[in-house]
């Protein structure tokens, strides 16, 4: 069994490590954060259980890609929690076929809406190298998911 350490010594800048050397390569990577949020709503022109109201808690999970700065990150998780408070504004505790544009509330239309959304946040920013959005998918039970992908979005 290995033996318990403390570091003998902090890593200090410009001392045991040169800024020269945080960016650790120029290959485009991908982080994605996942969240929660509940919210209520109905289907139309459905038969079964989902044409009255309801709720779901959703868990959606963001993935997004670029390049690296010369600290070595792509983008601050905290950043993409900050876009995500902005739209999930209009998601969690809401009956989101009243907050969401005029649509059929299922999770195939709402994974795309939250994409347009992630998308136009990401565009707004303009201080990530190479950013995008790859995928979005959506969970509306712990085993049921839609997904909008980066390719399907910008052929479509």
């Amino acid at each position: 069994m290995p033996d318990f350490r403390i570091v003998d010594k902090l890593q200090k800048m410009d001392v045991d490590i040169k800024r020269s050397q945080l960016k650790y390569h120029a290959k485009r990577v991908l982080v994605s954060k996942e969240f929660t949020f509940d919210a209520a709503h109905h289907l139309h022109n459905y038969e079964g259980k989902c044409k009255n109201l309801h709720g779901h808690t959703y868990r959606v999970i963001l993935g997004l890609s670029g390049y690296t700065d010369d600290r070595g990150l792509m983008i601050d998780f905290g950043d993409i929690k900050e876009m995500w408070k902005q739209i999930e504004t209009y998601l969690d505790h809401h009956y989101i076929n009243e907050t969401l544009p005029p649509m059929n509330t299922t999770a195939e239309n709402i994974v795309v809406w939250i994409y347009e959304k992630l998308h136009e946040a990401l565009q707004k920013e303009q201080r990530y190298d190479g950013a995008r959005v790859e995928f979005i998918k959506l969970y509306e039970t712990p085993t049921s998911y839609a997904e909008a992908r980066r390719e399907w979005m910008e052929v479509e």
